[in-house]
């Protein structure tokens, strides 16, 4: 399916990011992974050199404009192309509005927004020479519903599905495809810590009555990164099980 072609993932080194990278290496495409936790990349990267693609590890802070120039410059000479960009690299910093600070406000919005944007921003040249290219942004149901104590992620992932739509309209005449994943409840180490009563209450309103697994999520963004969905852009796929329809 990806036979010769180039895939980079944002926060790969473990859990979703973790997870599409093992499958798009499965399906053929040859791996970058980008994140700052060098102990967990080099597991993701073991993982991924099992399925016997060449998989590339590079140190990135998505929230610097500067370094994801560079790493995508070096992404683009050493690989010769890059077809694939998964922004997946996010994370939380969860509170209520009245107890929030100013600093957790700024980090979630740095990584998780504006962490998007720079990626997008330095694959685009290199995607519009090709005229060809994939991007799967990694938001969230909580950019859709909202979510108590989760105003600055909410907020994050909301402006991540409105980037998507935006940028979709404007590279799609280089046809260069742009989507979007809004994940639920995802099986994760902080779901697994989780008392019984707060997993019931959670499995209580998502009607496949189960969480999510991060294989899940990368069978959708494998589905868009592919020719099979050669006529999608600019959509919001919920991976959910029902809790966002």
């Amino acid at each position: 399916m990806f036979e010769g072609k180039t895939a980079v993932i944002t926060g790969a080194a473990r859990g979703i990011g973790q997870a599409i990278a093992i499958d798009l290496a499965e399906k053929g495409a040859d791996i970058v992974l980008c994140d700052l936790q060098e102990e967990w990349l080099e597991e993701t990267a073991a993982a991924v050199a099992k399925t016997g693609k060449k998989v590339i590890c590079k140190e990135l802070d998505v929230t610097s404009h500067d370094a994801a120039q560079s790493v995508f410059q070096e992404i683009a000479t050493e690989s010769g192309s890059i077809d694939i960009l998964i922004n997946n690299a996010g994370i939380t910093r969860d509170g209520l509005l009245m107890r929030m600070s100013e600093a957790d406000w700024d980090s979630v919005l740095a990584v998780n927004l504006k962490g998007t944007f720079n990626c997008t921003k330095a694959v685009t040249r290199t995607m519009m020479k090709q005229r060809s290219g994939a991007i799967v942004n990694i938001a969230s149901i909580i950019g859709l519903m909202g979510n108590a104590g989760q105003a600055n992620y909410g907020a994050s992932k909301a402006g991540v599905i409105a980037f998507t739509k935006s940028i979709a309209k404007e590279l799609s005449s280089r046809n260069i495809r742009v989507n979007a994943v809004a994940p639920g409840f995802i099986s994760s180490k902080m779901t697994d810590a989780l008392s019984d009563d707060v997993r019931n209450a959670m499995l209580e309103a998502i009607p496949l009555k189960r969480f999510g697994e991060p294989k899940d999520v990368a069978n959708v963004v494998t589905f868009l990164a592919s020719d099979m969905a050669g006529y999608i852009t600019g959509e919001v796929i919920n991976i959910s099980g029902g809790m966002v329809m």
